[in-house]
């Protein structure tokens, strides 16, 4: 069995009569990209949080690379990094001069600093910007300081808080391409994210809803186990095809993806397309149907619906 970096054990935080995260029970091998997925308000960042010992767990525990997060939480942040949502370094500081400061922070041995210092900005293409303010860089820029700032003990361990959520798709990519990177020299990564594309790219993911996990496995074995069937339609008019199917008792759900469809049926329906094409036909609804493996924003949707 591999080694975990974390393990969560009923692990749930209160605020007053709010149960922002509901009983975690949680795996995290060492040397994966282990993913969040959940709508907002769904616990990952509260998750997060307990997991870096800033918040106290109302009930339940958790272990990090051993350390337990509420009595050993000031060992624990010596091996860990986190980078919130909000850019959190000082904008009225340089690039450099926010470098520096984190490596008080993490109590780098002085002769270290400068040389690892001027590795994180050749790593993370900072060094034509060394001596510009935090605050004039660009989202991409600024997302890739942050993460050089979080990375520059060398942690064994990095939460990641929606990392590239204000960036735009080319900026994600070589975002994602540092996380490997990082991964492939021992680090563990737990992200949390709301891009489909990103949950792909994760070994394994965690899907949250209020508060719970309400599914949990590789992206491969999650689009597998889907416990439904996936039915793709094409129409001029979608709005009106969606408002026809949407109340069959054969149809979990439908999320339009542009002028598509994707509808969720239950397993035991036989022959799924067909029975779509009996509902539209009395409808006088033009479309064209075709059974589909499925993806995982409808892993998403049958998870967290109602």
């Amino acid at each position: 069995m591999d080694a975990q970096a974390v393990e969560t054990y009923s692990l749930t935080r209160q605020f007053g009569t709010l149960t922002a995260v509901d009983e975690l029970n949680l795996y995290v091998p060492q040397g994966v990209i282990y993913g969040f997925l959940g709508p907002n308000g769904s616990g990952k960042s509260t998750a997060i949080r307990m997991l870096c010992g800033l918040l106290r767990p109302t009930a339940g525990s958790a272990r990090v690379l051993g350390y337990d997060v509420v009595g050993d939480a000031e060992a624990l942040k010596h091996r860990i990094g986190y980078m919130t949502q909000k850019f959190s370094l000082y904008e009225d500081l340089t690039v450099t001069e926010n470098l520096r400061f984190m490596t008080e922070i993490y109590e780098l041995p002085r002769p270290a600093r400068v040389s690892a210092i001027e590795s994180q900005l050749h790593r993370f293409e900072l060094t034509q910007m060394t001596q510009q303010l935090a605050g004039t860089l660009s989202g991409g820029q600024r997302q890739r300081l942050a993460l050089a700032a979080v990375t520059l003990h060398e942690p064994d361990m990095l939460f990641l808080d929606e990392p590239t959520s204000a960036v735009d798709p080319e900026t994600r990519r070589a975002f994602w391409d540092f996380l490997f990177e990082l991964v492939d020299k021992g680090t563990t990564i737990l992200v949390t994210t709301h891009f489909m594309d990103e949950a792909e790219r994760c070994h394994a993911l965690a899907i949250l809803d209020e508060g719970r996990m309400v599914a949990n496995g590789n992206p491969e074995t999650l689009l597998e186990e889907l416990p439904a069937q996936v039915v793709e339609i094409r129409s001029d008019r979608i709005r009106a095809v969606r408002a026809v199917i949407i109340d069959d008792d054969a149809v979990i759900d439908a999320a339009q993806l542009g002028s598509r469809l994707h509808a969720l049926l239950r397993e035991d329906v036989v022959e799924p397309t067909r029975h779509l094409e009996q509902l539209l036909r009395r409808a006088n609804l033009d479309a064209e149907l075709e059974q589909v493996k499925p993806n995982l924003e409808d892993v998403f949707v049958m998870a967290t619906r109602d």
